[in-house]
Parts: C-alpha cells; sequence; structure tokens
C-alpha cells in the first residue's frame, strides 16, 4: 500500500451533482446551440433526445463501475483492469487532453461573449485573465473548489429555469414584444421540424454530443466523495434528467418564443431572446451569466485535469511529480501543468480568433467519444469477471446489457464518422491518429521508465 498522501473525501452530493452539471452547462449550450439550431431547425430536439439515451446508458455503465470500486481517474482505472494497461493509459491521457482542449473552448467563449459589450477589446485578453483566477481558486481545498463551483452552477440553473418559466408564460398569455408571435406551433410553422430532413438531425449529433461532455465528471469525483455508495449513484441518476430537463427544456421554449430561422448562428440564443424579451439590460445580464457558465466549465475542467494526471503519475503513467499532493491534499503539479497547455487556447485565440471555436469543438469530441466507448467497454469486462466469480456485484446495474453497450459503442462511432462531413469538425480526425500515435510511442516509453503504482 502506498505511503503517499491520498485526496480528501470532502465532496458532498450536492457538491458532485453540481460540478457535474457546472461541467456540462456551458459553451455548448449557451454559444454552440446557436450554429446547431441554424443546421438543424426544431429537429435539433430530436438530436437531443437520441444523444440523452445515449448518455443515460453510459451514465448508468459508469455508476455501476462507481459503485463497484469509487476512485479517482476512473475511466483510467477502470480501463487499465478490464482492458489492460495500454487502454487505461490512452484513456487517462486522452480524457485530459479532452478536458484541456474543452477549457480552450470555454475560453473562447469568455472572449466572444466580452466583445458583446468591448467589440475592441482583443479576444484573447479575457481568456487570459479567466484562466489566470480559475487556476488560483483550483489551488485552494477541495471542499473550497467544491463550494465555489457549486454556486457557480447554481447561477446557470436559475438562469435556465427563469427562461424556460418566463418563455412558457409569454407563449400562454402572449404579452410584451415576443407574445404576439410566440407559440409552440412555431416548432413546426417554419419548413417543418425536420426542415432539413433526417441529415440535418445527424449534422447536428457532433454539436449535441459536445454539448453533453462532462457529464461523465462524476467518474472524476469518486475518490473525494464522502459516502460514495449512497452519493454516487444518486447523482448520476440525478444528473442525467437535469440536464436532458435544462437542454430540451429551454431550447424548446426557445424555438417557441422566436422561429429557429430568426435566430443568428452568432448570437447566444439566450441573449437574444432576453433582449427581445425587453427586459431593460437582461441581454447584459444573461452575457454574464453565459461567461460565468463557461468559466464555470472551465474550472471543472481544471479540476479532473488535475485529478487524472494524479492518478496517471500514480500509475506510472505520467512524470512522477504529479503524484505529489500540495497544500488542502490537492493534486497542485497537474493543475500547474494543465494551466500552462491551455495557454495555448489564449494563443489561438490571438492568431486564429474565427476558426478557433469550431476547431477546439471537433478536437474535443474525439477524446469525448473515446471516453465513453471505453467506459461502455470497460462495464463489459465488469460484467465478464463479476460472472466469472473475480469481482463483486454491484446492486446500481446498467440496464440492457451487454446489447446496449454494443449499440451505444457504435451509435458513438456513427458521430466520429460524422465528423467527416463538415470541412470545419474534419480537424479532429487529423488529430486523431497523430494524437494516439504520440500516446502508443508515450507508452512504450512509460513502461520503461516507470512501475505503475496502486491507485488512489
Amino acid at each position: 500500500m502506498s505511503s503517499e498522501p491520498h485526496l480528501s473525501r470532502n465532496l458532498r452530493n450536492r457538491h458532485i451533482q453540481l460540478i457535474a452539471l457546472g461541467g456540462t452547462i456551458g459553451v455548448g449550450l449557451f454559444l454552440g446551440s446557436a450554429k446547431a439550431i441554424r443546421h438543424g431547425g426544431p429537429a435539433l430536439l430530436l438530436s437531443y433526445v437520441i444523444g440523452g439515451l445515449a448518455i443515460f446508458f453510459i451514465m448508468r455503465a459508469l455508476g455501476e463501475l462507481l459503485t463497484y470500486r469509487p476512485v479517482a481517474g476512473s475511466f483510467a482505472s477502470y480501463a487499465e483492469e478490464f482492458c489492460g494497461p495500454f487502454a487505461g493509459f490512452v484513456t487517462g491521457w486522452s480524457y485530459w487532453f479532452m478536458w484541456v482542449v474543452m477549457a480552450m473552448a470555454e475560453l473562447t467563449a469568455i472572449g466572444l461573449y466580452v466583445r458583446f459589450w468591448a467589440p475592441s477589446v482583443p479576444q484573447w485578453l479575457p481568456p487570459l485573465i479567466v484562466l489566470s483566477a480559475l487556476y488560483g481558486s483550483n489551488l485552494l481545498a477541495v471542499r473550497v473548489f467544491g463550494e465555489l463551483e457549486f454556486w457557480f452552477a447554481l447561477v446557470k440553473i436559475i438562469t435556465i429555469l427563469a427562461l424556460i418559466v418566463a418563455g412558457v408564460a409569454v407563449i400562454f398569455f402572449h404579452f410584451g414584444a415576443l407574445g404576439a408571435g410566440a407559440h409552440f406551433s412555431n416548432l413546426w410553422s417554419h419548413g417543418g421540424f425536420m426542415p432539413f430532413g433526417v441529415l440535418g438531425v445527424l449534422l447536428t449529433l457532433q454539436i449535441v454530443m459536445f454539448a453533453y461532455a462532462g457529464v461523465e465528471l462524476v467518474g472524476v469525483t469518486a475518490g473525494e466523495a464522502e459516502n460514495p455508495s449512497v452519493v454516487l449513484p444518486r447523482a448520476t441518476n440525478g444528473i442525467i434528467f437535469r440536464i436532458l430537463l435544462f437542454y430540451i427544456g429551454a431550447l424548446a421554449v426557445i424555438m417557441a418564443l422566436v422561429p429557429w430561422n430568426e435566430l443568428s448562428p452568432d448570437v447566444s440564443p439566450f441573449v437574444f431572446v432576453f433582449e427581445k424579451l425587453g427586459i431593460p439590460a437582461a441581454a447584459s445580464l444573461i452575457n454574464l451569466v453565459v461567461i460565468t457558465a463557461a468559466a464555470s466549465s472551465c474550472n471543472s475542467g481544471l479540476f479532473s485535469t488535475g485529478r487524472m494526471l494524479f492518478t496517471l503519475a500514480r500509475r506510472g503513467h505520467a512524470p512522477r511529480a504529479f503524484a505529489a499532493l500540495g497544500r488542502g491534499h490537492v493534486p497542485s503539479a497537474g493543475i500547474h501543468a494543465s494551466a500552462a497547455v491551455m495557454l495555448i487556447g489564449v494563443f489561438l485565440n490571438y492568431v486564429v480568433p474565427k476558426e478557433v471555436f469550431t476547431w477546439v469543438t471537433s478536437v474535443t469530441l474525439i477524446g469525448t467519444l473515446w471516453t465513453w466507448g471505453i467506459i461502455m467497454i470497460s462495464h463489459l469486462g465488469y460484467r465478464r469477471a463479476v460472472r466469472e466469480g473475480r469481482v463483486a456485484a454491484s446492486a446500481f446495474r446498467m440496464p440492457g446489457a451487454p446489447v446496449t453497450n454494443w449499440v451505444v459503442v457504435g451509435f458513438l462511432l456513427f458521430v466520429t464518422a460524422m465528423l467527416s462531413l463538415d470541412p470545419g469538425t474534419r480537424v479532429a480526425l487529423y488529430v486523431a491518429p497523430v494524437w494516439f500515435a504520440l500516446l502508443a510511442l508515450g507508452y512504450t516509453r512509460a513502461r520503461r521508465v516507470a512501475q505503475p503504482e496502486p491507485a488512489a
């Protein structure tokens, strides 16, 4: 047994729920949905339902694995145990890479949102300021981080609920500037519910699945959860249904208030709708909220990448320095490294401000799809080990296995293939082989220079 200090189990159920929600409800909903609406119309809601069903099974599989063995860096640990050491190495580093790049997307969104108020401000400056502030907050004790993220995420949730309630009131009572044209019939009156046909639904799956990225953060919090056998299943179930409510509910209300073809792909639909409602300073208020949302999601990214580097280092898959814990029992070395790499996002906002958002969201999705796929494959290995009597069965079980495992894996492969249809997202397919080749070289070197340690 390792004599090194361990992560503190100081995250409660409310912290874990809001950390995962905060990581998921961010740029994908508040900014990415504008482009998705333009490409899919109201049928975007169908894309969210399809993607949500896949997420349901992924989260139930993850929940079963978490109750079997709640450890930090869960995906990498389960991949190594049930799929082999190389799978664990690839999963851990790919998840780290995914969140680093996702944080770049969130930082990019912050730069875009600030220009709503100050168009002359360089797009790279706000991301640099926010990243510096979040870097400092992540070096605090995990309980402090949990409290901060709880309140950050709560702001987003209250805003979305306010939009849904106010929007429904306008639709039914027809008051205000949008009242005359607000009808649920807007969901099927402007070219039909599927104005671009089935292809429109398929083309939005990439954006939809990126929006769901971060839901698996429950797994990263496992090593710091109080009473994990109770907290983790409750958090897993709660997150699934809340995210479906927030995404589908909010977007349905937005497109009922304003016909989908009147929404700009370059403006957050939340900002647009609140501005059209005629509420004084509403657009500025919502713009502030969506900046908070992006910062919150980036904050979760720093949290998760630091923990993943900690887990990789303890297993001999990353430099030994990342296995140390700093003041407050946080993996400060991993946080230092992750924040340094995230600075690339600031640089990209300086050199390619127009293309950076599409590039980073597409590259992020590759790491996300890999992580979700390996969760389903690891779950198959776990169920096989249960049948053979090698591990204990969990009381929290995913329905439909093994059929649902393979259906979800097939769906994830299909979404990956869809990236090739758009020149902007195709860059991810160019990056992926290079990334996995680098991982193969890194794994070969890691096996020569380090011996694995027990998981945290």
